[in-house]
């Protein structure tokens, strides 16, 4: 990392409705009792070696208090599923995309609206069928009877966060224009490249593969995305909250102006994806995260292995963990949280284990537990 300290990340003034003065102070230096707390705890290396390094960057704390006030407003409105708000976030400031697998009705189109407005980023929205055209999704030229020429007509793929609802039920060629506008960040018409407005998250929900009228996402395709995340039924305290809270025939525009407060702004979310970026990964880390995804190319339940891009995928994300925990450095215990939904779509299971019932979580689980944890 360079030695020259970085700028603080938050404006001098806090945003409409922010009347919290911690973040701004945090940004500053001062206020260090607002710091995020690790996630998990650190391994006993970590911790023995940890007063020796330099003081965190400032601009650290703060994004550690931001992702806890991003939380506490995600809250007001959606109720548990831990998971999906923290692999979302993290991919968000790790510059991937997600792909979520389950049933339909548990709230995702709420998340990602109020996610939208707490960030203060455009959200769209699109329902994949068996007809959509990849034209619907990216937009196509249309003529202007005024001026006698073709001018280009976006599609909804312009947006910054972006819900691509039931991903699976298209065939292959319209899913298809969507992954590559994830990673190219464009569009491309008639020669003329068309960038997407940054950031850009897309969110792919996935039916269970055993839904009638579903196309199984390739491979290649799946290796795409950042993270898979599951996402199950809530628990009975959950559900009852959300009952009380959803239940009352209010509309949800109204709600999310009056409730919500926008904290972020699609250039202070682009400073923090930068930000995350430069967080520290020793070189004993970066041996692991080789080694783990070295790992399942070779593991005997799995027929197909992780790409080099898991492990690029594993690495940014480690690095968001660490600043989400107010770090400037990663350490093994980041890796560790995030390697399933990094891992999990990124192998496949041999026909033996399959009929076996073996599960892949568990078996990557038992694969990482053979594999030396840095000490330093």
């Amino acid at each position: 990392m360079s030695d020259s300290p970085l700028p603080p990340i938050l404006p001098s003034t806090p945003p409409p409705g922010d009347d919290d003065p911690n973040l701004n102070s945090a940004a500053s230096g001062q206020g260090p009792e607002n710091a995020i707390e690790p996630q998990s705890v650190q391994p006993v290396a970590a911790q023995a070696t940890a007063p020796q390094r330099p003081a965190v960057d400032p601009a650290f704390v703060s994004i550690g208090n931001l992702f806890k006030k991003i939380q506490g407003e995600v809250a007001k409105l959606y109720v548990g599923q831990d998971e999906l708000v923290l692999g979302t976030l993290t991919a968000l400031f790790a510059g991937g995309h997600v792909l979520i697998e389950s049933v339909p009705g548990l709230g995702k189109t709420l998340f990602v609206r109020t996610l939208g407005r707490i960030l203060g980023c455009e959200f769209g929205r699109i329902q994949f069928t068996a007809d959509l055209m990849p034209s619907d999704i990216t937009g196509a030229p249309v003529f202007d009877m005024q001026k006698s020429e073709f001018r280009f007509r976006p599609g909804p793929v312009f947006t910054q966060l972006l819900l691509a609802d039931e991903i699976n039920r298209s065939p292959a060629k319209t899913h298809a224009a969507l992954l590559e506008i994830m990673q190219e960040y464009s569009v491309t018409i008639d020669g003329t490249t068309h960038p997407v407005p940054r950031p850009f998250l897309v969110l792919a929900t996935q039916n269970p593969l055993e839904s009638e009228g579903t196309y199984n996402l390739p491979e290649a395709q799946l290796d795409r995305f950042m993270f898979k995340l599951r996402v199950d039924y809530p628990s009975a305290m959950e559900e009852t909250e959300i009952l009380k809270l959803h239940s009352q025939q209010i509309d949800f525009t109204k709600r999310l102006e009056s409730e919500i407060r926008p904290i972020t702004t699609p250039e202070m979310v682009n400073k923090v994806i930068t930000l995350c970026g430069r967080v520290r990964v020793e070189e004993s880390l970066v041996q692991y995260i080789s080694a783990l995804v070295r790992a399942t190319r070779t593991w005997p339940a799995f027929h197909i292995g992780a790409s080099p891009r898991a492990g690029i995928s594993l690495m940014q994300s480690a690095r968001t963990l660490a600043a989400f925990s107010g770090r400037d450095f990663a350490v093994p215990d980041d890796v560790i949280q995030i390697a399933l939904p990094v891992l999990r779509h990124r192998v496949a299971m041999t026909a033996e284990a399959e009929i076996e019932g073996k599960n892949i979580d568990e078996e990557l689980r038992a694969m990482m537990r053979g594999i030396e944890v840095p000490r330093s």
